[in-house]
């Protein structure tokens, strides 16, 4: 038997409830010998009478009952599937895979959360903790849909990196420590140092800085956690190159100082996404909510 027709169904649904065959032509926009021609054709399909047509008004037989309720169903979850396909290409519904650093994480992501939430509330963002290099390879492969990451990046195939916030970078030493007004490579080269992981554009970001004054310091500890490095300087243990971020630097209190670095240093961030052309919609919606928090 072939499969039944939803036209056909709806035509079927739209006659019990009204009564009359022109009744449902004129609710459905048909002909009415359009739709006599549907009712017919289930009939003929299934083998078996399901309206009864009286001269004042069409009633549905125990069989027609039937498969109006089902119809009615049937009808729900195709008008919903549709929906739901709308709301996915129109970038209203969806699953997100977002990568980026906990400094990123804890400074800049929940404002853009928020702001998602309010405007989308259908899209679900997923958030890996993952530093640049990796973000870069995931969105290469696929495993991932947009990574927040330090700028420049070596340029892949297919991605687009787009320039998105600068941070600048602070020198953060414990409160007690006697210190200049200013944080040299000369100065903080003699001071025990906690550096970001050895893998990571933070660390190369430092290195160049202290290598562009003839300094190659080591650090006590390298770490990959900006929150546990900002605990460390805290508790006197060592400075540290991080770059600002206001909830995280004020919940320190009084137990660490923030110096400027001369000569200055500044962190750049980008957005990494595949070609908008091959996006769908709920990550081309993200990247726009990312881009409203941009700096000019």
């Amino acid at each position: 038997m072939r499969h039944l027709n939803l036209d056909q169904l709806r035509t079927l649904v739209s006659i019990a409830d009204l009564g009359t065959f022109s009744a449902a032509a004129q609710a459905l926009h048909l002909a009415q010998p359009t739709v006599s021609l549907h009712v017919s054709e289930l009939e003929s399909r299934l083998g078996t009478t399901l309206v009864v047509r009286g001269s004042r008004s069409v009633t549905p037989t125990a069989a027609g009952a039937a498969l109006v309720e089902r119809a009615r169903r049937l009808l729900r979850d195709a008008d919903e599937a549709i929906d739901a396909v709308r709301r996915q290409s129109e970038g209203r519904l969806g699953r997100v895979r977002v990568g980026t650093s906990t400094g990123v994480v804890i400074d800049l992501l929940p404002q853009v959360l928020e702001a998602l939430q309010a405007s989308h509330p259908g899209i679900d963002v997923e958030v890996c903790i993952l530093g640049s290099a990796e973000a870069m390879s995931r969105l290469a492969l696929g495993t991932l849909d947009i990574g927040l990451v330090a700028m420049p990046q070596p340029p892949v195939r297919d991605l687009v990196v787009t320039a998105w916030r600068s941070q600048p970078m602070m020198v953060f030493v414990p409160a007690r420590w006697d210190t200049p007004k200013r944080a040299t490579p000369q100065w903080l080269a003699a001071q025990p140092l906690i550096f970001n992981d050895a893998t990571t554009h933070m660390y190369r970001l430092t290195m160049e800085w202290f290598a562009s004054a003839g300094f190659a310091p080591r650090a006590r500890i390298e770490l990959n956690y900006d929150a546990a490095i900002r605990s460390l300087v805290a508790a006197g243990y060592g400075a540290a190159l991080l770059p600002m971020q206001a909830a995280a630097d004020q919940a320190l209190g009084d137990r660490v100082r923030l110096l400027p670095p001369s000569p200055r240093l500044t962190r750049r961030l980008g957005i990494a996404h595949r070609a908008r052309g091959t996006l769908d919609g709920a990550t081309a919606s993200v990247i726009d909510t990312l881009m409203q928090f941009r700096q000019a």
